[in-house]
């Protein structure tokens, strides 16, 4: 296999959301093509989190949707730059069980999103397999993510 970096296949920088987003406004922003997740960053434009379609499925199922997504975001934020070869951020995602990476430069500014889908050409079947290792995400009664 050529070793592609990651820079070949990732996404745009899709817009920087801040945490006190509702989720309503995130799910709106999901919605435009080529959109798989909002980058969200503090006031300092650090990357503080990351959200999904499938973040906010699961809270709104759960909990309803009156809260901002700063409640529910994925965080830490897993990352890679642009030279990483893809077959390395491939295996990032399976050994963290993501689906998605946020690329970054040497000095931390947002480049774009890597994801499984965007590297599924590059790479052979058994490197995709993605298990979740963790228990459900669930809210506790101050909205702050907890896993059980």
């Amino acid at each position: 296999m050529i070793d592609v970096p990651v820079s070949s296949v990732m996404t745009k920088p899709t817009p920087s959301v801040p945490p006190e987003t509702s989720i309503v406004e995130a799910a709106s922003r999901l919605r435009q093509p080529n959109t798989p997740a909002l980058v969200v960053c503090n006031t300092e434009k650090t990357i503080i989190g990351v959200v999904t379609e499938s973040d906010i499925v699961a809270v709104v199922a759960e909990c309803g949707g009156d809260r901002s997504i700063e409640s529910f975001m994925s965080r830490p934020v897993m990352t890679t730059t642009p030279s990483t070869p893809v077959r390395r951020a491939a295996d990032q995602m399976r050994e963290a069980g993501i689906t998605l990476l946020v690329v970054v430069d040497d000095d931390t500014t947002y480049k774009g999103l890597v994801t499984r889908d965007s590297i599924a050409p590059y790479l052979s079947r058994h490197r995709l397999e993605i298990t979740w290792k963790g228990k459900p995400l669930s809210l506790n009664r101050r909205d702050t993510p907890t896993i059980e």
